[in-house]
């Protein structure tokens, strides 16, 4: 027994790729534990809630509009990795990494998005 959103590639996807976010997040500097460290784990998070939400929404336009929220937390994401490679938080291979997830996860969140009528 599961949930129809457990089904779905990308919510997967996003479960994984915030788990490394969250990973990550524990090696950034003291200073960043309320700030930047904060931010990357709770957008890392938000992208497979918004798509678990929205999945068991009342009608197809509410589901697009989560699926938009999840695709909004994963754009935060990106730019909260350009902030910790800037930073000297991450290596530039961790960075490569994650940012490569990113891309990939967007551009299956968008085809998927634009799938629902």
């Amino acid at each position: 027994m599961e949930f129809k959103f457990e089904k779905l590639i990308i919510w997967q996807k996003a479960m994984d790729l915030g788990e490394e976010l969250n990973r990550l997040s524990l090696m950034f500097p003291e200073k960043e534990k309320f700030n930047l460290a904060s931010q990357i784990a709770r957008s890392g998070d938000s992208i497979a809630l918004n798509i678990a939400e929205g999945c068991i929404c009342q009608s197809e336009k509410e589901f697009k509009k989560f699926m938009g929220y999840s695709i909004r937390s994963l754009a935060e994401v990106v730019t909260c990795l350009h902030k910790a490679n800037l930073r000297n938080y991450i290596s530039k291979s961790e960075f490569q990494s994650r940012y490569s997830e990113s891309f990939h996860l967007m551009n299956m969140m968008i085809a998927f998005k634009n799938k629902i009528k």
